[in-house]
């Protein structure tokens, strides 16, 4: 996440995007609709979505892997509602991820301020059991310090109630301030996620 600027550690793969064999089917890539930010509890459908885009984009491209990250990711953590997945591409397949997620139908993000096409992000909406779920696909290079840092803290909110709670109630502090723009929330809430990296770094 742009402004979640997620230090190195050993990765942990996601084993919750296991996604029964009725549900790994084809997929279709709605266009994505930008809206204010909003507090939503959490939806465990949330996971199912990023489990079929994930089989999707690895089945048409075994070379890239697909993490679930973000507030979607954490089992009872309420957010934007937003499923964030990082693409990841080994080295010198940039271009070949990108392409995965336009032939998907994904589209180059829009708005103000948008990532470039050097650390891109694509957007879409999918359609799941009747409820749409805005997708943020960020193409990360894997292994590198953000892939790293977005794992870490989907780990630590996992592990750490406390630091779930925690993170809760800043979205929801910053959301009562009259905050609402997607991208100042975002903004507002990395000094959070900064914060906890270092406090990361200075225990290890």
């Amino acid at each position: 996440m742009k402004c979640e600027r997620h230090q190195r550690l050993t990765l942990v793969p996601d084993r919750s995007l296991t996604v029964p064999p009725d549900d790994q089917r084809h997929i279709r890539i709605l266009p994505y609709v930008s809206t204010l930010a909003e507090f939503h509890a959490y939806d465990p459908k949330a996971a199912q979505v990023a489990g079929m885009l994930r089989d999707a984009i690895q089945t048409m491209a075994p070379e890239l892997r697909v993490e679930h990250v973000g507030s979607t990711s954490v089992p009872g953590c309420g957010g934007k509602g937003i499923v964030d997945l990082a693409v990841l591409y080994p080295d010198g397949f940039l271009a070949r991820a990108r392409a995965i997620l336009d032939d998907l139908g994904f589209r180059k993000q829009g708005g103000r301020d948008p990532f470039p096409e050097t650390r891109p992000m694509r957007v879409g909406c999918v359609e799941h059991d009747g409820q749409p779920f805005r997708i943020h696909a960020h193409v990360i290079a894997s292994g590198s310090d953000e892939h790293q840092e977005l794992v870490w803290f989907r780990e630590a909110l996992r592990a750490r109630s406390e630091l779930r709670h925690a993170y809760e109630e800043r979205k929801r502090a910053i959301l009562a301030s009259g905050i609402n723009d997607s991208v100042e929330y975002c903004l507002a809430k990395e000094e959070f996620i900064t914060d906890a990296l270092k406090r990361r770094k200075f225990a290890s």
